[in-house]
């Protein structure tokens, strides 16, 4: 199984419908460590292309290519999950300043 880390930007596995094909969407990894060691377990928050329809708590994307994304993208920091971890894989990495935007807006919304 990779090794993902905290901030890594991965393409998970996401079923299309009843179809038993899959296509991958992106998704940021806000856990992995102990978690994916353990349980093979990864935390996730979702990411969009950036033209959809705007949430509050969406955060940009800088730098989308430094995050592995062929476009303009967000994070949706409302949808959290919990996936495993066996058959995604690492495309990059979330820049910086996004970093500490999307960790404000968890702990704000944890309280």
């Amino acid at each position: 199984m990779p090794d993902f880390k905290r901030w890594d930007v991965i393409k998970i596995p996401h079923p299309y419908g009843e179809a038993p094909a899959r296509h991958h969407r992106p998704a940021l990894v806000l856990a992995a460590g102990d978690l994916q060691i353990a349980h093979g377990l990864l935390w996730i928050m979702m990411i969009t292309t950036a033209p959809n329809f705007r949430w509050p708590g969406d955060v940009d994307i800088t730098d989308h290519e430094a995050a592995g994304l062929p476009v303009a993208s967000v994070i949706r920091t409302a949808k959290l999950t919990t996936i495993e971890g066996l058959h995604c894989a690492r495309i990059g990495s979330l820049p910086a300043p996004e970093r500490k935007i999307v960790a404000e807006k968890l702990l704000a919304t944890l309280g």
